[in-house]
């Protein structure tokens, strides 16, 4: 008799921090002998060739959340997975119908990666009103919820008047065993030849919410003190934005946005700063991974996760949100200090095989 499959629900397989970490999920599971199944609404994207080996792709060929709810209760109807693990809001909505309509016993789990209450204040694209009141309705019908931060777990309960002894909190598996190879291998790129002058990064999707344009007009004030280069390494919507501010400051010399790339841990290592400014976070998958690559990093204390990573200041900077003079101080002082030798403590309760086991742990008969 076939196993029944832990499931895995993804929108698509884009490259950013919730499809990297669930698919390090679908590994870990895969690692440990067990059925995998990464159900996609639309399988393109820049992780379309990282399908753990022994994995099976479900294509749900669907645009959006709400119109994947027909295949995805055929999916469950058919297959009946033990577990049906997923990430998004909406995704995690229409699991929660999905599951009610098909009639089966899979255990559904809902990763909270996202701070609920800023989202539903500023996202959900024309459903600010409609999907905070499903939340309250639908959560409670959820098996398992896990949030990446306590401050995640915190606001979610705050926001939803779900029980906060019912989410669970487990870091996300940001350091996969192969990130320290990749973080040693070389860079093909001018800016870090020897003798170059020091580069200051980011890294995540070109979206409102990281702020890059506080990065941007910080690093135009660090340009006016000494010379330096700015990299910020992603893609999405708000690209036309930074590149006409960068264009409207005379920055197109010393700032690069080349867009996604597969390995950012070299540029990591090579950096001389790794700089977070997002208005709010739930757990910054690329801060973590920066300070498993020994970065210098300074991050905005915003909502929620900067501050539990870098453990109240210990192992970084934290500066305020949106405040362009602190940043711009704070990427100065870093460029003046020596590489500190990071702990394994900061980073090492994100690691692939820790969450991994925790996630295990909560799935009812896969104890690891």
């Amino acid at each position: 008799m076939t196993p029944r499959p832990i499931a895995l629900l993804l929108p698509s397989l884009e490259g950013g921090g919730a499809e990297r970490v669930m698919l390090q999920l679908a590994r870990g599971f895969r690692e440990r002998g067990l059925a995998v199944d990464v159900v996609v609404f639309n399988p393109q994207g820049a992780y379309a060739d990282d399908l753990p080996r022994g994995a099976r792709l479900v294509n749900l060929n669907a645009r959006r959340a709400l119109t994947s709810l027909p295949a995805l209760v055929r999916y469950l109807r058919r297959e009946r997975p033990t577990a049906l693990v997923v990430t998004s809001t909406h995704a995690s909505l229409v699991a929660v119908l999905a599951k009610l309509l098909a009639r089966v016993s899979t255990h559904l789990v809902v990763r909270q990666a996202e701070t609920f209450s800023v989202a539903a204040r500023d996202g959900f694209r024309g459903m600010r009103a409609v999907i905070p009141w499903l939340v309250r309705r639908l959560y409670p019908l959820v098996d398992t919820i896990i949030a990446g931060s306590a401050g995640v777990a915190d606001d979610l309960a705050s926001a939803t008047g779900l029980s906060r002894e019912r989410i669970a909190v487990i870091p996300s598996p940001v350091v996969a065993p192969e990130l320290f190879a990749q973080a040693r291998e070389p860079l093909d790129h001018a800016w870090f030849a020897p003798g170059a002058d020091p580069v200051v990064l980011g890294v995540g999707r070109l979206s409102d919410v990281k702020d890059y344009g506080t990065l941007v007009r910080a690093f135009a004030l660090v340009r006016e003190r000494r010379p330096a280069r700015l990299l910020i390494l992603g893609e999405g919507e708000e690209r036309p934005r930074l590149e006409a501010l960068v264009q409207r400051l005379g920055l197109n010399e010393s700032v690069a946005l080349p867009g996604f790339v597969r390995n950012p841990f070299a540029y990591m290592t090579q950096a001389a700063v790794f700089v977070l400014s997002s208005r709010s976070e739930g757990s910054p998958g690329a801060l973590i991974q920066a300070l498993a690559c020994g970065a210098r990093v300074v991050a905005t204390d915003c909502r929620n996760g900067p501050r539990e990573i870098l453990d109240g200041g210990r192992f970084g900077r934290l500066v305020p949100v949106g405040d362009v003079s602190a940043l711009a101080t704070g990427i100065l002082a870093a460029l003046t200090e020596p590489r500190a030798t990071i702990p394994v403590d900061a980073w090492s309760s994100y690691s692939h095989t820790a969450a991994v086991d925790q996630y295990l742990a909560l799935l009812p008969g896969w104890a690891p």
